[in-house]
């Protein structure tokens, strides 16, 4: 116990930790491994991480088969300059990215994080009109979105309230509203598509489905009755800023179907084919911030899969190593790189990082695409959504659980709106959590699941159950 004590005072006297209130925050928990979905500390105590340590995890923690690539990779080449070299793990990974990616987003840009894949996709997007002999300075966003924490994103994310203080450093980024809403999206297997054959994806299998009556609306979604006029309304101001702005306008960003930070709200797949088509008829690309939605996490490989949206930029990062290393890219349609050659330099993108396509963390994105087929990965999230779908709806009986929702690998449910960011209700949930061997962050008054895909039924079903208990213990 010792040891600990004297790690803890160390880490107290010179780290200081994101997303922390230093002078009031409980010491820091000493983690010395990890194994599935199970983080293990230094005093003996476990914990189950149901928010995939910031929603990186994908597979598990220290999967011994991306552990093994990357020690592999370690042996040969650890890293190298990538202006003017390559190395096969980042041709590997780029091309079997571009190829689980829609047709045409298939020039890859390396980065180090999600925040720098989308300051990478603003810049593309701000130097792509420039390079086609215009002047585009301004961006749309959406309400509520959240998009990193460095300049370029906090100035997309800044109608997310989180960046207030930091407002005199932020560039414009105009903002319409998010229509969210509440519920779940049915999925894709043959029962979920009977449930939500209504919403016309299914049409092809026709036949493997049995009858599901469906009202007029919200077929596919379930509890939010006002989301069409959210959505209508959202529209109308998108199309009011078009009028006035499409000529000014270099592109626009969204979080596809879910905004993380901003409390795991859900927009419906029609709402983002609305909003493509409306930009492709203005000729403003559209930039997927795919950072959290990405490999897996909405049940599909791509939100833009789930949502049959073809954007001009993916933004990804998070679990594109499978948790193990710092990695991202930014993928642009083939017509956004081409505006980018020239002769000379003026219209190169002048634009890079020391650790730019890392051989080990390119390792570990190989490894972890492998794994999504060969463990069926996307089958894993389907089971998930199907206990998260069955506990939530459970818990709206609570009467202090309200707008719950489920997508893919994702669960929120929300308490009462008084219940702020980093409010003493908050900070007690999240020490209530702990105490009994969860780890579960609450984004203010929205309590949200966002596991591994290799967590058990019964590990789900025991979070919930804790969740349930702290609904009448703390709440």
């Amino acid at each position: 116990m010792r040891q600990i004590h004297d790690l803890v005072t160390l880490d107290r006297r010179h780290i200081w930790h994101p997303f922390t209130q230093e002078k009031s925050a409980p010491p820091p928990i000493p983690i010395t491994s990890a194994e599935g979905a199970t983080l293990f500390a230094a005093d003996g105590r476990k914990y189950l991480d149901l928010i995939s340590s910031w929603w990186v995890t994908t597979h598990g923690h220290a999967h011994p088969t991306i552990a093994r690539a990357i020690a592999a990779q370690a042996e040969k080449l650890e890293q190298v300059i990538f202006a003017g070299f390559t190395h096969e793990p980042a041709v590997k990974l780029a091309s079997r990215l571009a190829a689980r990616l829609p047709p045409g987003v298939n020039r890859v840009f390396f980065s180090d994080d999600g925040s720098t894949s989308v300051e990478v996709a603003l810049k593309m997007a701000c130097q792509y009109w420039i390079n086609r002999g215009q002047r585009r300075s301004r961006f749309l966003a959406f309400e509520g979105g959240y998009h990193g924490d460095t300049v370029g994103a906090m100035s997309a994310g800044k109608a997310s309230g989180f960046f207030d203080a930091f407002e005199a450093m932020l560039f414009r980024v105009d903002a319409v509203p998010f229509p969210a809403c509440e519920g779940a999206y049915h999925g894709d297997t043959v029962g979920a598509m009977s449930a939500g054959k209504a919403s016309g994806f299914f049409d092809a299998f026709e036949a493997m489905l049995f009858r599901v009556d469906a009202v007029p609306f919200p077929a596919t979604w379930i509890g939010d009755e006002e989301v069409a006029e959210k959505e209508k309304n959202a529209l109308k101001a998108l199309t009011r800023y078009l009028d006035e702005n499409a000529h000014a306008c270099a592109a626009v960003i969204i979080e596809p179907l879910v905004q993380g930070a901003g409390g795991m709200r859900m927009c419906r797949p029609d709402f983002l084919r609305a909003l493509a088509a409306k930009l492709k008829h203005a000729d403003i690309p559209l930039i997927f911030d795919e950072v959290m939605t990405g490999f897996g996490r909405t049940g599909a490989m791509f939100a833009c899969h789930k949502a049959g949206v073809d954007p001009d930029i993916i933004c990804l990062s998070k679990g594109l190593t499978g948790g193990f290393m710092p990695l991202a890219v930014t993928v642009c349609r083939d017509s956004i790189y081409q505006a980018f050659l020239d002769d000379g330099f003026d219209q190169a993108f002048a634009h890079g990082h020391s650790f730019t396509a890392n051989p080990l963390g390119c390792a570990a994105g190989i490894a972890s695409l492998e794994l999504f087929e060969r463990e069926k990965t996307l089958a894993r999230v389907v089971n998930i959504e199907r206990v998260n779908r069955e506990r939530v709806l459970e818990l709206m009986r609570h009467p202090k659980a309200t707008r719950g929702r489920v997508l893919g690998g994702i669960a929120a449910i929300e308490l009462d709106d008084s219940i702020l960011y980093g409010s003493e209700v908050s900070h007690q949930l999240r020490a209530f959590f702990l105490e009994r061997g969860l780890l579960i962050r609450p984004l203010g008054n929205v309590i949200y699941l966002l596991p591994p895909y290799c967590i058990t039924d019964a590990e789900l079903h025991r979070a919930w159950n804790v969740i349930e208990e702290a609904l009448s213990s703390v709440v």
